[in-house]
């Protein structure tokens, strides 16, 4: 005997059959559908899965490392108090920054030059530390500042995060014609890549149809849409196919959901593989993933810190290569003190170093409910995605109004779950403090001049996906 104890071997085999009798009996009567729910993309989550839901059409992650690149967000627009924020989250634990660029604050101060920029990353190792940019239509001048700070070292693991779709589509406006705004990118972009050939170029986000109020399936899709602009514009500009697709990073939101925010996240790989597959190309993706901002309230923020760490763990479980938490007070503040920072950042700390998240690739795989999730959010995305080629493009689908519409449908629907109660926000609608949530700070002011140099041409105009809160859709 090898002193194994069979527990199960004194009970008969349960089977389905024995399931639903059971479920029969608690639901008095009523079917085992009712406890199917039916998700924003109106995809349909069962109570119960089988075999049947597995497929040979795996989405596994696949981390070059252990772990993730825990990235802390500075965006202080006064560059000496980003400057100690930087290097607070460094030597805090955070292996990379991303850097906010594009707002002012209410006194008119942002970083607004390369001495400015300079002066933020002083003393900062760009050959070990990533820069991640977060710049908006401010991208090709943020470029070159860090390109000049970075003094064309080759070893330097920078991440430019060039976007001007994202920025025409939250603004709704670019400074000159936007196709040639992405040119212009794309250019400046194959300079950078002889110069730096560690360094991401394009981030393709679909955070901005995400925080607007979109669908999962369409944030894959816009995402998608993006990276295949960005491909063919540098292809356009000199690089070859397999190196343009390289140089893009994926973009996406996680909420507090991690039953939704796995999927998504295994799902943009899946619609990633058979994008760049039809290119002729073998590029796994790379993932950036933001803590959702629309989640946050400012109701009870403390609450804030569960919901932050669930996103952050659903977004390591999903296999995201890099992971960026908001501080808890975001929503109340736009400049966040230490100790929110730190909370932020030990959140990952410990997700990674105590829970170990990063030690198996792809944990959520195998689990019939996910594998069947990811494969229906797949076809979902793909087939938002082929609608969005369909009417031109991405910038055609932005300029005609048609993303604008789908994603307003989509944000009509979170409003009436949030009433009807199918949705529900502890601190707001569950369990509300006595004393009414403070009033929002100022949103940032992006379109107030912060523009690159405009690309000769009339200016492009579509109607703009603003961010919303649920707590003011709750309210």
């Amino acid at each position: 005997m090898d002193g194994t104890m069979h527990l199960a071997d004194g009970f008969p085999a349960a089977t389905r059959e024995d399931w639903l009798a059971l479920v029969a009996k608690t639901l008095k009567g009523a079917g085992v559908e009712t406890l199917d729910r039916t998700t924003a993309d109106g995809l349909t989550v069962h109570a119960l899965y089988d075999s049947g839901a597995m497929t040979e059409a795996k989405s596994r992650p696949q981390r070059a490392n252990p772990g993730w690149d825990i990235r802390a967000a500075v965006g202080d627009p006064d560059p000496a108090t980003s400057h100690d924020e930087i290097l607070g989250a460094l030597a805090g634990g955070a292996t990379s920054v991303l850097l906010s660029l594009a707002a002012r604050d209410h006194a008119g101060t942002r970083v607004g030059s390369a001495d400015d920029f300079g002066r933020l990353i002083d003393s900062v190792l760009t050959d070990i530390a990533t820069i991640a940019l977060d710049a908006g239509p401010l991208g090709r001048t943020a470029a070159g500042w860090l390109d000049a700070a970075a003094k064309a070292s080759p070893t330097a693991p920078l991440a430019f995060h060039l976007d001007p779709v994202c920025a025409f589509a939250t603004i709704g406006v670019s400074a000159g014609p936007i196709n040639g705004a992405i040119a212009e990118s794309a250019r400046l972009a194959a300079r950078l890549a002889d110069i730096y050939p560690r360094a991401s170029l394009f981030l393709a986000s679909g955070r901005v149809v995400h925080e607007a109020g979109g669908t999962p399936a369409q944030e894959i899709a816009m995402a998608a849409a993006a990276a295949l602009t960005y491909a063919k514009a540098l292809t356009e500009a000199g690089l070859s196919m397999a190196e343009a697709w390289e140089r893009i990073v994926l973009g996406l939101a996680a909420e507090a959901e991690p039953l939704t925010a796995i999927p998504k996240l295994r799902a943009a790989r899946l619609v990633w593989a058979r994008l760049t597959g039809a290119c002729g190309v073998a590029a796994p993706a790379r993932i950036e993933v933001r803590a959702s901002a629309r989640m946050l309230t400012r109701a009870d923020a403390w609450t804030n810190l569960v919901r932050l760490t669930c996103a952050g763990f659903a977004a390591a479980t999903g296999g995201a290569d890099a992971i960026v938490l908001a501080a808890h007070d975001s929503a109340l503040t736009t400049a966040p003190d230490a100790a929110a920072l730190r909370l932020a950042r030990n959140a990952q700390i410990i997700l990674m170093e105590e829970a170990h998240l990063g030690r198996v690739d792809d944990p959520a795989g195998g689990a019939w409910a996910f594998e069947a999730l990811t494969l229906d959010l797949a076809r979902a995305a793909w087939e938002r995605l082929t609608a969005v080629e369909a009417q031109g493009g991405l910038v055609a689908a932005l300029e005609s109004g048609a993303l604008a519409e789908q994603v307003a449908l989509a944000r009509e629907a979170l409003t009436a779950d949030l009433a009807g109660g199918q949705r529900r926000i502890v601190g707001v609608t569950d369990f509300a403090p006595a004393e009414p949530a403070p009033a929002a700070p100022p949103a940032p002011d992006l379109s107030d001049g912060a523009f690159d140099p405009p690309h000769q041409g009339p200016d492009s105009h579509c109607p703009p996906l603003r961010p919303i809160s649920l707590e003011d859709l709750a309210a």
